[in-house]
């Protein structure tokens, strides 16, 4: 299945390095998302995993990973059933989720997360197809996952690790399976610093909302880093590794 879904214009090397430069300011807005969620928990991101109990902890893994395989074919199947709704649409849908979620403690968390990866998944599916790209195709179901390999809001490097968009490997079930399983554990950090954040005493549902918000605004900017990159490679016929380098370099990490 190709993977483009409409025709491919040219850009010329100036409007490239335009282009390029407008995914810098989006990455650097992504990565402040997370002085959000620290300053409405009033903690330190790195003890947020604490107020966990040690039986979620360790089982957060696993959930994730779950979650995650869950939501590749959950979302691409709610495609055939609703269209891609606007970003501030799918933030106000993850909002009322966590406010859910938040207000029956960390329970109603646990059984929220599952909806909130799938409503994660949708929301960056279609991210890639505002993109040109069709989300039914396996290497775009395989870059959607990838997308949730960068650190999240509460990462420590701000936002500067590009790995996420790095060249895909061949694509298989067999590969699918082994990127989930890598990203999982990333993304399992990222879960469990929302969901003790949404158990933050007093503020309840109204953590929880927020946190969603936030978590949800930065995986759609990210996911518009990613394939931003992806078309801008094909629209203006320049290499995928140049683009990142590019970017590496606007972000001050070479």
């Amino acid at each position: 299945m190709n993977e483009i879904l409409d025709a491919v214009p040219v850009l010329n090397r100036t409007e490239a390095e335009q282009a390029l430069d407008q995914l810098a300011q989006r990455y650097r807005a992504a990565g402040g998302a997370g002085v959000k969620i620290v300053n409405l928990v009033g903690t330190q991101a790195e003890n947020l995993l604490d107020r966990l109990p040690d039986s979620v902890r360790t089982g957060l893994g696993t959930a994730t990973e779950q979650a995650l395989t869950l939501a590749v074919e959950a979302a691409g199947k709610s495609r055939n059933v609703i269209a891609d709704q606007p970003a501030w649409l799918n933030t106000a849908m993850s909002s009322v989720l966590g406010a859910a979620g938040g207000f029956s403690g960390l329970p109603g968390t646990m059984v929220e997360l599952p909806a909130t990866v799938t409503l994660l998944m949708r929301s960056v599916q279609g991210v890639a197809a505002e993109h040109g790209f069709d989300p039914d195709a396996e290497s775009v179901k395989f870059d959607c996952v990838r997308v949730f390999a960068d650190g999240g809001p509460l990462s420590h490097d701000d936002g500067s690790d590009l790995g996420f968009i790095s060249v895909r490997v061949s694509l298989s079930g067999v590969a699918m399976k082994k990127l989930i399983a890598t990203v999982a554990p990333k993304l399992a950090v990222v879960l469990g610093q929302k969901l003790a954040a949404q158990t933050v005493p007093v503020l309840g549902a109204m953590s929880g909302a927020a946190v969603n918000y936030v978590y949800t605004d930065y995986y759609q900017q990210i996911a518009q880093v990613h394939f931003g990159l992806r078309r801008l490679a094909i629209d203006a016929d320049i290499s995928h590794d140049e683009l990142v380098n590019g970017l590496r370099l606007r972000l001050g990490k070479s």
